[in-house]
């Protein structure tokens, strides 16, 4: 079961792009969008990553910053960042730890035995790590609602 509005976020420890560690501490203080999403350089995932881009500026000036969270290792993720010139974290949960904790995995991806991804979800939390929205998709052609993920970092 996913995490739900109204919970305490569970701590996690992820990578970032340069192998340094994350955890749900370094993100409180101010509000937060976890964005997980299934894997680097697909078509949905580029979509969703250059959309959060695109409107960051928007999003910090709610006063909300934006992480991007794959199971990709932080090479790929690095690549990625780089290729779509990311202008947010994106942060390595290779471990599939923080996805399972949060939104849940597809698992046997794409028919491929032991293979799991993040399934596309976002998270808001507030300054205190509490959640005040959350959206998960078991499609992973879905694509978040943005107007959502603002009003929830405007109330």
């Amino acid at each position: 079961m996913s995490l739900q509005e109204g919970e305490k976020a569970p701590d996690f420890e992820l990578y970032d792009t340069n192998k340094m560690k994350v955890t749900l501490k370094d993100v409180l203080g101010k509000k937060a969008v976890l964005a997980f999403f299934p894997g680097a350089f697909t078509s949905g995932c580029t979509k969703e990553m250059c959309t959060f881009r695109d409107q960051l500026s928007e999003f910090n000036r709610l006063g909300g910053q934006v992480y991007g969270i794959s199971v990709d290792g932080p090479a790929a993720n690095k690549a990625f960042t780089e290729q779509y010139k990311l202008n947010f974290p994106v942060l390595s949960d290779f471990s599939r730890n923080a996805s399972r904790k949060y939104g849940g995995v597809h698992e046997d991806f794409w028919g491929v035995k032991g293979y799991a991804v993040a399934k596309r979800s976002v998270f808001v939390l507030d300054e205190t790590g509490t959640v005040v929205y959350s959206w998960v998709t078991d499609n992973p052609g879905d694509q978040p609602n943005f107007d959502e993920i603002r009003n929830a970092l405007h109330s």
